[in-house]
């Protein structure tokens, strides 16, 4: 049976404003009628602070931990949120303990797969924010989407971080016998240097087949963040909404026809 598209936006570069970017994504898709299930899976929280769930952060179990441990046993409105905008599985603090509880030698790294099968019905679309670092999490996330959004800074240092994550994709693929596909590239926060032109050229040369959708810095974007919404719930007119819109239709566009999870 086919289910919701299922994304995550990833980069294990600290910085690079990867939950902005996962907030607004999910953002334009419910500005384009799509229901959507945003999971915050980063031990930090800090999707679940720029959603304006900072209570859930510190919670009592059973909390998103927990129900990775035993995907079956927690129901969906124990971990669920409710958000004008989305519906949210907020992270919390027990999520620090996930990497040497989610064991490699067992199903650990498919635990997120099951629990989303548990919780997705409803939704159109699933966007998993990731923590910033390869590990045990982070394999949940791409085994479960399969399908990744990559932000990464216009700089030089983006050039690395690339070829260490399509490194250790292309070892998961073989691991899990897994397809895992980048479906855009987000260079983010671009500044008007010489440096960022640059990078832009790279970025196209080294991933002609990987949409390119560029941000530039705006304070408009963390001011969003700190009243707990997306760019699209303020009042305040922001110029990158447009180029999330993009994005958004692009993964629509590209995700919703091909039945990810038949």
């Amino acid at each position: 049976m086919a289910g919701p598209a299922r994304l995550c936006v990833t980069n294990q570069k600290g910085g690079v404003g990867k939950t902005t970017v996962a907030i607004n994504l999910a953002g334009a898709l419910n500005e384009l009628d799509r229901e959507v299930l945003f999971v915050d899976l980063d031990p930090q929280g800090n999707a679940t602070e720029g959603l304006g769930l900072l209570e859930a952060y510190d919670a009592e179990p059973p909390t998103l931990l927990d129900a990775l441990v035993e995907p079956t046993d927690v129901s969906r409105s124990e971990l669920v949120y409710d958000h004008e905008e989305m519906d949210v599985v907020p992270s919390n603090v027990d999520m620090n303990a996930a990497e040497a509880t989610l064991a490699p030698e067992d199903d650990g790294a498919t635990r997120l797969d099951t629990l989303l099968t548990e919780l997705e019905t409803g939704y159109d679309v699933v966007v998993v924010d990731c923590p910033p670092n390869l590990g045990q999490v982070t394999d949940n996330a791409l085994i479960a989407t399969e399908n990744l959004v990559i932000p990464a800074l216009a700089e030089s240092t983006s050039k690395r971080s690339l070829e260490l994550l399509f490194d250790y994709v292309g070892a998961l693929e073989m691991d899990y016998d897994a397809e895992i596909e980048p479906r855009a590239l987000v260079a983010n926060r671009i500044e008007t240097t010489r440096e960022a032109d640059e990078m832009l050229e790279w970025f196209d040369e080294a991933l002609p087949d990987v949409p390119l959708y560029r941000i530039r810095k705006r304070v408009a974007l963390q001011r969003a963040f700190a009243e707990g919404t997306s760019a699209f719930a303020v009042e305040e007119e922001i110029d990158m909404c447009e180029r999330f819109l993009e994005l958004a239709d692009q993964l629509v566009e590209t995700l919703e026809p091909m039945e990810v999870n038949a």
